[in-house]
């Protein structure tokens, strides 16, 4: 299937289960009007952290600083109290100070738009580097976490192990006209329809193309005693 079908059938099938609604990244770049420093800091803040955590924990900080130089000279139980929501708060805190003081000091306070640059920065992988290219910089990537790594073993467009393997395979297969709309249809179609489990096959408009349907179904037909 190409993909271009694929992500329009992923959107329809979202939309025949329920009323969507975007993801945090893209929610965030809203909110942000696309500011680099503030979805960097906000995809840092977000990992391992629910959705809604991660809005309030978001929305503290940069309440309180709103630019990397004010970030770079903040107290740092300041910053964990502010973002004390999202997983692993104390940690974070001391990143986001880290990154902070880097940007100011190497980039004149301004994100890098590069990935070799982007991951540079302390804790920062190649799915929040990716991250920030997409949402800050509109450049083409494909940053994978669990939904896209999921979803694209499920419907066998790559067989990987890791996110990082399958950044590496759909990168390679994918044309680049498509890899901005990757992360957040993907993520949107595992959120509401793909979920790790108790997937919602069967209104899925992708199913007969899905290697994990197929299994299952399989599954299920030979159990049936006659």
């Amino acid at each position: 299937m190409k993909m271009e079908r694929l992500l329009d059938s992923m959107l329809e099938t979202i939309h025949k289960i329920n009323s969507p609604r975007m993801t945090a990244l893209k929610e965030l770049q809203e909110i942000e009007h696309g500011d680099p420093m503030r979805i960097l800091i906000g995809t840092i803040i977000s990992a391992r952290t629910r959705d809604e955590n991660s809005k309030v924990a978001i929305s503290n900080l940069f309440e309180k600083y709103s630019t990397s130089e004010e970030l770079a000279n903040a107290d740092i139980k300041k910053i964990e109290k502010l973002i004390k929501h999202a997983g692993f708060y104390r940690v974070k805190a001391k990143r986001i100070k880290k990154v902070a003081k880097i940007l100011v000091e190497q980039y004149n306070g301004n994100v890098p738009d590069n990935i070799d640059e982007l991951l540079k920065l302390p804790g920062v992988g190649r799915k929040t580097a990716n991250c920030v290219l997409v949402y800050a910089f509109e450049k083409p990537a494909i940053p994978v976490d669990t939904h896209v790594h999921r979803i694209a073993n499920r419907l066998g467009l790559v067989q990987t192990k890791t996110p990082e393997q399958t950044e590496i395979e759909l990168t390679s297969k994918i044309d680049k006209i498509y890899w901005l709309k990757i992360n957040e249809t993907f993520v949107m179609f595992g959120q509401n329809v793909c979920k790790p489990i108790g997937p919602l096959c069967e209104p899925c408009l992708l199913k007969n193309h899905c290697k994990y349907y197929m299994k299952v179904k399989f599954v299920s037909s030979s159990s049936v005693k006659l």
